[in-house]
């Protein structure tokens, strides 16, 4: 066990979290029954340690073994945490705020409640790197830039602004990427054109929004692959899922964090642009040239208009006229003013 964790931390951290560690060293059997447990969480922790033991292929006593190396005092110990996880899950934001206030008060008495809350997100961030491996990223790069068909992205009331972000980091790197949005019953007549050359990049994490659900299976029913962000307790949508990559949401806030996702999805692009590729570069010259064009950033000069333009605009890009101020001086090859 890793000697900087305190007792504390340990019995604060969710179950996926305390398997997929790197923290620990587990024998060949012990790893066939984590494997088992990871792959359909939580429901392969719910039967008996003999059923475990038999779906892992190993023996009885090392089931008893694992859960002892993973801090509990026998298997009912480990299934008492398991059950407390499950029912976590399913509080709203009104109960998790009176369990949560308190300990945000206390652990803010020195940093105030802000600096505490901040505090805990730069934890979670840190225990992002080893939730989901490298190799998951990979493989879910892979997916997004080698779909034949189109890339659709989606998510619940609060992710599908993280869905947004990802979806402008696409647009950049791929042709037919869309933002689902905000669902609605006609959103699903979307899923006429869905099949086995596309792939739906879904975001979910607890309370999981039904919709969403039930999106991400139909759009699997028709033969898409999915990609899905979520929280360590694994939204329904996993059991469709080709790869499913996991972040810590529990900060000390009334509200989950998806601070983590915001950095998961600037890893997976980052992941995308190592095997960028020659059309890639080309569409993201492509792009530049248009924004240059168009003066679309503070650092872009507009180009000169030319003709009629010049006669009655003197510029070349569409919207209102750029003022000048202290703050923003003109650019360095402005012309100056005749001050005369």
């Amino acid at each position: 066990m890793n000697k900087d964790k305190k007792p504390e931390d340990e019995k604060t951290r969710p179950l996926q979290d305390l398997l997929s560690g790197d923290d620990r060293a587990f024998t060949p059997s012990e790893e066939r029954i984590v494997q088992v447990l990871l792959s359909d969480f939580p429901t392969a922790g719910l039967g008996t340690a003999s059923a475990l033991a038999r779906r892992a292929g190993v023996s009885d006593p090392t089931v008893i073994r694992l859960v002892a190396k993973l801090g509990f005092s026998g298997y009912a110990d480990f299934q008492a945490r398991l059950l407390a996880e499950i029912e976590s899950q399913l509080h709203s934001p009104l109960l998790m705020m009176e369990a949560k206030r308190a300990r945000a008060v206390e652990t803010g008495s020195e940093t105030g409640v802000a600096g505490a809350c901040l505090a805990s997100i730069a934890e979670a961030m840190t225990r992002t790197v080893g939730t989901t491996p490298p190799t998951t990223f990979e493989r879910a790069a892979r997916l997004v830039a080698g779909a034949r068909g189109q890339v659709l992205v989606l998510g619940g009331r609060f992710s599908r602004h993280v869905a947004g972000m990802l979806v402008d980091y696409l647009i950049q790197l791929r042709a037919n990427v869309r933002n689902v949005g905000r669902l609605s019953a006609a959103s699903f007549d979307d899923l006429v054109d869905v099949d086995r050359r596309d792939v739906v990049v879904v975001f979910d994490y607890r309370r999981y929004q039904r919709d969403v659900m039930a999106f991400a299976g139909q759009a699997a029913e028709r033969g898409a692959r999915i990609v899905l962000f979520t929280d360590p307790w694994m939204s329904p949508v996993a059991e469709h899922a080709d790869v499913t990559i996991v972040s810590p949401v529990e900060v000390a806030s009334p509200y989950d964090t998806l601070a983590p996702a915001v950095a998961q999805i600037e890893a997976f692009v980052g992941e995308m642009l190592t095997a960028m590729d020659d059309p890639t570069r080309a569409r993201i010259e492509a792009l530049e040239g248009i924004r240059r064009r168009n003066a679309v950033t503070l650092d872009e000069t507009p180009r000169l208009a030319t003709g009629a333009d010049a006669e009655t605009t003197g510029r070349a890009f569409p919207g209102p006229k750029p003022t000048v101020s202290p703050s923003h001086p003109p650019a360095p090859d402005a012309p100056e003013k005749d001050l005369s």
